[in-house]
């Protein structure tokens, strides 16, 4: 008998970059997921279930990755791709052969390799990445998580109305998509927050007075959501470990003028990540939701580019690239290499690797499981979250790493694969736990998403969001003006708040991944927003509409055109009020 179960969860989740740009910020950016990401676990899922292995494994797709994917002219785009992607490596081939370069000709007839594979595996599913996704799930062989529509960051957004479209919009889109309800979600950053007087950390047209506010665990129960997933030390307290300050330069030293006023949580030694337990911050007697934890040790295993597997020298560098093609030939070599000390990657040394990593994370995972059986006497669950890119797109191997992890802990008689939702069923948990704000960021807290760098996005996302309440009130309460013109630019209208609110915009200023892009793309969709609301307001009052603003709506139409399904409703009042 088995002495816990083993919960693998991988978030897959882009801003929508369609119409917005190709490279080096733009589509590009969903074409190398999709090709180092998505179609790899499908294709490694696809593998183990062809030698008799059921995966298990938990997936988290966001509403707005689900729409590109869905999007015929994604479609198109990753075709001409990957043809490019082959091109580039047929090129380099016959330049390393020129020059008699062994051991590059091997990486780039790897590549050519490689793509051809991925152009292949797209063709034969029929270009349909979340089909594939849809008959797994249905097969019973994956779970899919939902996550907020377009990833807007639960705790700051200032209006219960906008947690509460984020959740119906998630929710309605999966049903599109999967042709059932979602059981769970994927909070964007795993970041939480529970009912009280909140104060907006930046004035909303000058007022920064307190008001109530539902926790996010109340709307996530009211539209039939069943668990979530927090950080360990949101649930234990302790120091916290932060999963992106050791990938990005600009995160340390951000966190550096946090870090002197951090004060970690005691650690409550009778709560266990090993346990499910129900959140309710509501004192209504409102049906509770389950919460998973995150494990720290596994997730350092995987997470830290310095001490984790990613971080092995023998594995393919992410960083450095041969332009114009920009494939990688090159292997990590040292976490404090710089470029030029990067040596030529071996991809059959690498593969040895992957044994050795894959077997050391399976052992772990027995280790902790069956030292909780042995203290407690329960079969415990250990949750290993992490975003999806991660493996294949950061770490090349990350794929087969993952396949050969869940191979291990099939084959394992100590631990069980389980899915969130078959182990919330198998352990149905009673005890209700009151969980503090916070996120998976170092700190817990918020500053990779609110800091002297981000703060004036919060200002146009409050105007925004108390404009876009007023304008839905306009329309519920008065039936008699619901003419289609009007109903147009109210949804326009609501996409563009929910583009303008996605958490990553502030990720990409604070970690200057992507910074001018973020802040770009952010000012257009609040511009956008201003344009349309004052076409809405002319509408109201009677005024004539020029042919150019109808173009305008138009063309706004045409390029941000995610969620059809989306109601004006969900903005104009909170389904179930405070």
């Amino acid at each position: 008998m088995s002495k816990g179960y083993l919960a693998i969860v991988l978030h897959s989740h882009l801003p929508y970059v369609l119409s917005h740009g190709r490279w080096p910020h733009g589509t590009d950016w969903l074409c190398e997921a999709a090709a180092e990401t998505y179609l790899p676990i499908l294709r490694v899922v696809n593998e183990l279930i062809g030698e008799g292995c059921r995966p298990k494994l938990t997936v988290g797709l966001s509403p707005v990755l689900c729409e590109q994917l869905a999007d015929e002219s994604f479609k198109e785009e990753f075709i001409t791709y990957i043809n490019y992607k082959l091109q580039s490596a047929q090129h380099d081939s016959e330049e390393f052969y020129k020059y008699g370069q062994s051991d590059m000709l091997t990486n780039s007839r790897l590549w050519e390799s490689y793509f051809g594979l991925t152009l292949n595996h797209y063709n034969n599913i029929d270009r349909n990445i979340l089909g594939e996704f849809r008959r797994l799930q249905d097969s019973g062989h994956i779970e899919i998580l939902t996550c907020a529509a377009t990833h807007g960051y639960y705790p700051l957004l200032s209006r219960d109305e906008s947690v509460q479209a984020q959740t119906k919009g998630a929710v309605k889109n999966y049903e599109k998509h999967f042709g059932r309800k979602p059981r769970g979600i994927w909070l964007p950053e795993c970041a939480y927050r529970p009912r009280y007087e909140w104060r907006p950390p930046v004035p909303i047209n000058g007022d920064q007075s307190a008001y109530p506010r539902k926790g996010v665990d109340e709307l996530l129960s009211e539209n039939g959501l069943e668990f979530f997933i927090v950080d360990y030390t949101l649930l234990k307290g302790g120091k916290s470990i932060g999963v992106y300050v050791e990938r990005f330069e600009a995160l340390k030293l951000l966190w550096s003028q946090f870090e002197k006023s951090y004060q970690p949580r005691a650690e409550e030694v009778d709560k266990s990540a090993r346990e499910v337990y129900l959140v309710s911050s509501s004192p209504e007697g409102k049906k509770p939701i389950a919460v998973f934890t995150r494990d720290p040790e596994t997730g350092l295993l995987v997470w830290s580019g310095e001490h984790g597997y990613p971080g092995d020298g023998n594995y393919l560098d992410f960083h450095k690239k041969r332009f114009p093609g920009g494939l990688r030939y090159w292997a990590v070599t040292s976490s404090k290499s710089d470029l030029a000390d990067k040596t030529v990657y071996h991809h059959e040394t690498a593969l040895k690797r992957i044994e050795e990593n894959s077997a050391h994370f399976a052992g772990k995972a027995e280790e902790i499981l069956t030292g909780y059986h042995t203290e407690s006497g329960r079969k415990g669950v250990l949750v290993a979250p992490y975003d999806a890119e991660l493996f294949g797109h950061w770490w090349f191997e990350g794929p087969l790493f993952l396949k050969e992890v869940l191979r291990h802990a099939y084959k394992s008689d100590k631990i069980e694969l389980t899915f969130l939702g078959e182990h919330l069923d198998r352990c149905q948990p009673t005890q209700v736990v009151s969980l503090p704000e916070g996120s998976w960021g170092q700190g817990n807290h918020h500053y990779i998403w609110l800091n002297r760098n981000t703060e004036w996005t919060w200002k146009h996302i409050y105007e925004c969001e108390a404009k876009m309440c007023e304008l839905a009130r306009y329309w519920l309460d008065n039936p008699d003006k619901r003419e289609h013109k009007f109903e147009r630019i109210l949804k326009q209208l609501a996409r563009q708040l929910m583009l303008l609110s996605a958490s990553d915009w502030q990720f990409l200023i604070s970690t200057w991944a992507a910074r001018d892009y973020a802040e770009m793309r952010l000012s257009d969709h609040y511009q956008s927003f201003q344009h349309i609301a004052a076409i809405a307001d002319k509408m109201i009052k009677g005024e004539g509409i020029s042919d150019g603003e109808w173009q305008f709506l138009d063309d706004c139409q045409q390029r941000d055109r995610l969620f059809p399904e989306l109601e004006i409703d969900w903005f104009a009042r909170v389904e179930y009020p405070v």
